[in-house]
Formats: structure tokens, C-alpha cells, sequence
């Protein structure tokens, strides 16, 4: 059974950081590609960033670069999104995902539960 389950969502001021945290278990990670989606209000998910199995190529959509990064620990099943400099416009919930390659379409074959960040003006 494919479990992805996020953590490190919450309150934040503008400005400010947080990084997120995936924890893959049952399934081959070590080939996936891994994902984060967000999902504002009233918003449609939207994709974040990406990153194949061994780390790289990494994508990430325009309104993070420079601020977020994403990375994978392979030894410990996990997938990082790192945020800095976050602003309102962040405020949303955020998805791990995971396929057999990364992509930027909601296109994974396993989904998190998402967990939820804000950021205050």
C-alpha cells in the first residue's frame, strides 16, 4: 500500500519560511518522480515543483523560483520543499506527489493528504 504523508504546514508572516516535508512508503522510490502541488482558495491545484529520482533535472513553476527548492533524501524516503521569502499568495494547501517520472501535470499516480499553509500580510 502506497502511503505519502506530509508535514511541516502552518502559520507563517510574510517573509518568513517553512519547509515541508513528503515521507514515501510501498512504492519504489528510489525510481519516482516526486512532486508538490498546491491548491489555493477558490483556486485550481496548481504545480510547484518537481524532481526525478536521483535528484535532478528539478523543475519549478515561475511564481517560486528563487524562493522554493525542492530536494529528496533517497536514504530516508523523503521529499523536501523548502520556502523562503513566502508571501500571501502561498497561502494554500500543499500536495506531495509521486509517479514513475516527474512531471509538471497533475498526471502522479499517489497523492498525499496535503497539508495547509498561510501566510499572514
Amino acid at each position: 500500500q502506497v502511503q505519502l504523508v506530509e508535514s511541516g504546514g502552518g502559520l507563517v508572516e510574510a517573509g518568513g519560511s517553512l519547509r515541508l516535508s513528503c515521507v514515501a512508503s510501498g512504492l519504489s522510490y528510489r525510481r519516482s518522480g516526486m512532486a508538490w502541488f498546491r491548491q489555493g482558495p477558490g483556486k485550481e491545484r496548481e504545480f510547484v515543483a518537481a524532481i526525478s529520482w536521483s535528484g535532478g533535472p528539478i523543475s519549478y513553476a515561475d511564481s517560486v523560483k528563487g524562493r522554493f527548492t525542492i530536494s529528496r533524501d533517497n536514504a530516508k524516503n523523503t521529499v523536501y520543499l523548502q520556502m523562503n521569502s513566502l508571501k500571501p499568495e502561498d497561502t494554500a494547501i500543499y500536495y506531495c506527489a509521486a509517479g514513475r517520472y516527474p512531471m509538471t501535470t497533475p498526471d502522479y499516480d499517489y497523492w498525499g493528504q496535503g497539508t495547509r499553509v498561510t501566510v499572514s500580510s
